[in-house]
């Protein structure tokens, strides 16, 4: 009788945890976004950044339910996401430092939007590639992470 009692307590944590949001990126430079679970529904987006994070919000079968960083949300196959790390900033004029810290030497200004590929992440901060800079951002200015 216990182990019914312990197996139905864990039942909604189950249901709860199956749909924890997550980010993944686009794993090819052209991938479509559907209105809804597969190749029959129209295509809304065709998106051309490789890499560029989306927030996984539901599932069925092979595709995902996605949300972009301009809030449009749709379908894509699970082909075409990736676990590779990138972000989008979401603040103006962000200064990209050598180090984790506002004290270390400053590399570069990012405007808003600039799409960045993430080597790696502490708390905070965020060591990040973009074009053919390299350095470290503050967590809390990128979208794609949690």
């Amino acid at each position: 009788m216990p182990l019914i009692i312990i197996l139905f307590l864990l039942l909604p944590f189950e249901i709860l945890h199956s749909t924890e949001e997550y980010f993944l990126t686009l794993r090819n430079d052209k991938v479509n976004l559907r209105q809804g679970p597969s190749f029959d529904y129209p295509v809304k987006i065709i998106y051309k950044k490789k890499f560029l994070p989306v927030l996984v919000q539901d599932k069925s079968d092979n595709f995902r339910k996605v949300r972009d960083h301009e809030n449009n949300s749709g379908w894509i196959h699970i082909s075409q996401l990736s676990k590779k790390k990138a972000a989008i900033t979401i603040d103006d004029d962000l200064i990209l430092f050598s180090n984790s810290t506002i004290y270390s030497n400053p590399i570069a200004v990012l405007k808003k939007g600039r799409h960045v590929k993430v080597n790696k992440c502490n708390v905070a901060w965020c060591k990040i590639k973009t074009g053919e800079f390299k350095g470290w951002l503050q967590k809390k200015s990128l979208w794609g992470l949690l």
